[in-house]
C-alpha cells in the first residue's frame, strides 16, 4: 500500500485557490522531494497532509488514512518537522524530547532512553542538558527532527528542514534522513533547494501555482530536458548582441542575471567551438564559458519559464495563511 495518496486536493484561502487539484503518490519506503519556490502550495500541502488545515477539494490519505475522517490515526504515524521548529527556549533538549515522549504516552522509563538514544543520534549528547534558546539553527532543526522521532512514526513529513542552514548543518541533516530512510521509514521532504532534491529524492514532484508541473525521478526528468547547454559570462551590455549570434546556433534559454547567457546546444562540446569562433568574430568578449549537462534546475525553467534559485533570491511571495 502507497504511504501517501493524495487526489484532487485543494486549498481556498478566500478568493485564492492555493493548492488546485493536486494528484500524487508515495510509495512506502521512499524519499519524496516536493520542490518548488516559497508560496507554490508546498506547505499548504505538508499543512493539509499531517492534519493541520483541511482541503477544501479533494482528498489524501497517509498511512492508510484519510486525512479529515481518521485524523487522529494519521497523526500517530506520522512524524512532523515543520519551517519554525516550535521549541520551549528555556527548556533544555533532554526535557523537551522527554516531554515529546510523554505528550506520545510513552512509558517515562522508556521515553528516557529514547530520549538519550535520539540525542545522540542527532549530535545533541553533549548539548542535552543546555537550554534550547541557547542552541544555533542548526542545532534547533536536529532536536525538532528528534522530536518527530520520538513515537517511531512510518511517515516523516520535513517542511523545508535546511532552509537559513549553513552547509555543514545542512549536511548532517541530510545525512540524518538517508539513515532514517535506510531502516524503512517514508520521508516527504519539501525543498526549494535543487540539489538538495537531487541528492536525497528517489521521486521529485515539481510544484508552481499551486499545481504539479513534473513529475519523476531525477534522472528521469532531467533526461527529458535532453541535451546540454553552454553557460557563458559575458561584459555587462553584450548580451543582447550574444544572444542574436547565439540564437543561430542553438536554444536560448531564461538567463539567470544580466551578465549569464545559456545556450542549449544538440552537439555538446563539439558546439563549443562554433559558439566561440561567432562571438569572437562579433568583437564579444567571453569572461568564462561552461558546458553544463541537463539538471534539475532545466527541469524547472522548462516546466515554469523560470529559474527556481533565482525566483528565491528575489522573494517570492508568502503562501496564504488561514485566519
Amino acid at each position: 500500500m502507497p504511504a501517501i495518496v493524495v487526489e484532487g486536493l485543494e486549498r481556498a484561502f478566500d478568493e485564492v485557490l492555493a493548492v488546485q487539484g493536486v494528484d500524487l503518490e508515495v510509495d512506502e519506503g521512499e524519499i519524496y522531494g516536493f520542490l518548488g519556490p516559497n508560496g507554490a502550495g508546498k506547505t499548504t500541502i505538508v499543512r493539509m497532509l499531517t492534519t493541520l488545515l483541511l482541503p477544501t477539494g479533494g482528498r489524501a490519505t497517509v498511512a492508510g488514512h484519510d486525512v479529515v475522517r481518521e485524523a487522529r490515526a494519521v497523526r500517530e504515524s506520522i512524524g512532523v518537522a515543520l519551517q519554525e521548529a516550535a521549541l520551549d527556549p528555556l527548556m533544555t533538549g533532554r526535557e523537551l524530547i522527554r516531554l515529546q515522549a510523554t505528550l506520545q504516552g510513552i512509558p517515562s522509563g522508556e521515553g528516557r532512553r529514547r530520549a538519550d538514544d535520539l540525542l545522540d543520534r542527532v549530535d545533541l549528547a553533549a548539548a542535552a542538558d543546555r537550554r534550547v534558546g541557547t542552541y544555533s539553527g542548526g542545532m534547533q532543526r536536529r532536536l525538532d527532527l528528534a522530536a518527530a522521532l520520538v513515537h517511531e512514526p512510518r511517515v516523516l513529513f520535513l517542511d523545508e528542514p535546511t532552509t537559513g542552514l549553513d552547509p555543514v548543518s545542512r549536511k548532517t541533516i541530510w545525512e540524518e534522513v538517508r539513515a532514517l530512510n535506510d531502516e524503512g521509514t517514508t520521508v516527504f521532504l519539501t525543498t526549494q533547494y535543487l540539489e538538495e532534491a537531487d541528492q536525497l529524492a528517489d521521486n521529485v514532484g515539481i510544484i508552481d501555482n499551486g499545481r504539479i508541473v513534473a513529475e519523476g525521478t531525477p534522472e528521469s526528468l532531467k533526461a527529458e530536458v535532453g541535451n546540454p547547454h553552454i553557460q557563458l559570462q559575458l561584459e555587462e551590455g553584450s548580451i543582447a548582441e550574444a544572444e542574436k549570434i547565439c540564437a543561430r546556433i542553438g536554444k536560448l534559454l531564461p538567463p539567470k542575471d544580466g551578465k549569464t547567457m545559456l545556450v542549449e546546444v544538440a552537439n555538446g562540446a563539439a558546439d563549443i567551438p562554433r559558439v566561440v569562433r561567432a562571438l569572437d568574430g562579433a568583437g564579444v568578449e567571453v569572461g568564462a564559458l561552461e558546458l553544463v549537462q541537463p539538471s534539475l534546475d532545466d527541469v524547472f525553467v522548462a516546466k515554469t519559464g523560470y529559474h527556481l534559485e533565482q525566483e528565491d533570491e528575489e522573494g517570492a511571495a508568502s503562501e496564504p495563511v488561514e485566519t
